[in-house]
């Protein structure tokens, strides 16, 4: 496979997320991205040499009611086949915004080509979205403004959810030093139908495509071999608005780590790590916002667990292993 090769997938994957449209952001935010790509990106299915389970637990904007909280799970292994190489696994989200709810369930594969000192990985993800709307918790009565209306007939006045097939798909490049990657979620846009029949006003949601691109490079220090610097960036975009994430970690022993992010739309993010043991990795973060939501809530929390192990071929070591990096 030739570079031009490459380059043609990119430009058509490019062009491809370029023409999709949408009518609003609909996926959580992630402090700690650069440890979970596989959560939106298939193609990330089977990185590195180990089976991996993550999970990451955020909540956003503590001490505001109804503020987002959002669970992430994933599972993910590669394989062979002859010669050829490839991923596959799961993931799963469980989201709440407000009175919405958000839970989806994915099947990933991909398909993994040896190019140079890393691999060009194309993936996809198939399954399903349920969106809900806790509309029996809805009270305007005490509003006593004139712009809510008590009697208006777009809310839905009880619970309300449903479920679509929906599908995304990922390109992503990566080498022991560094990475980059584009994906596409929601690549069916998929309507949810809440209307009973009862009323003539319409209630569908339709959950919105969101393009994400993202990249890193592992600096091992020259003269100070157990250190290690990783910037790293996501940008997400739903082509109406953008969020873009800055971060640098700092590594020690290839097991201690620590770094500060940036997010565009006004948040700074102080992360911390340690693998525990080998194959074990603990990660945390604190994200506060630099506008008035800081005097209002105690900003937002993330927890991350992850294990790497191989059980299809166990090796007789106590060699220390971090699943750090790609």
């Amino acid at each position: 496979m030739s570079i031009d090769f490459v380059k043609r997938v990119v430009v058509v994957l490019f062009g491809l997320l370029a023409t999709l449209t949408a009518s609003a952001q609909f996926d959580p935010q992630m402090g700690q991205y650069m440890y979970m790509l596989a959560a939106y990106n298939p193609a990330a299915a089977g990185e590195g040499d180990l089976m991996k389970v993550a999970g990451m637990h955020r909540m956003q904007y503590v001490d505001i009611k109804n503020a987002p909280m959002s669970t992430w799970f994933s599972f993910n292994s590669p394989f062979r086949i002859g010669k050829t190489s490839h991923g596959a696994g799961i993931r799963f989200l469980n989201d709440r915004f407000g009175l919405f709810t958000n839970q989806s369930l994915y099947a990933q594969y991909a398909y993994r080509q040896r190019l140079g000192k890393g691999y060009l990985s194309l993936g996809v993800d198939l399954g399903f979205i349920n969106v809900g709307f806790k509309g029996d918790s809805i009270n305007l009565s005490k509003m006593g403004d004139e712009y809510h209306d008590a009697n208006d007939e777009a809310l839905p006045r009880a619970s309300k959810s449903g479920m679509k097939f929906d599908m995304g798909i990922g390109l992503l490049y990566s080498t022991p030093v560094w990475w980059v990657g584009a994906s596409y979620s929601h690549l069916t846009q998929p309507k949810i139908d809440w209307s009973d029949g009862t009323s003539g006003t319409s209630q569908v949601v339709k959950v919105a495509g969101t393009m994400y691109v993202t990249g890193g490079y592992h600096f091992r220090l020259k003269n100070y071999r157990e250190w290690v610097l990783t910037p790293s960036a996501m940008v997400m975009s739903d082509f109406v608005s953008w969020d873009v994430n800055l971060t640098l970690m700092c590594d020690y022993k290839d097991r201690y780590r620590w770094g500060l992010g940036y997010r565009i739309l006004g948040s700074v993010n102080i992360l911390l790590g340690i693998d525990i043991i080998s194959g074990l990795q603990l990660g945390y973060s604190c994200e506060l916002p630099t506008n008035k939501l800081l005097l209002e809530s105690y900003g937002s929390h993330e927890i991350y667990l992850a294990y790497g192990f191989d059980i299809l071929k166990p090796k007789r070591t106590n060699k220390y292993k971090s699943i750090r990096y790609l």
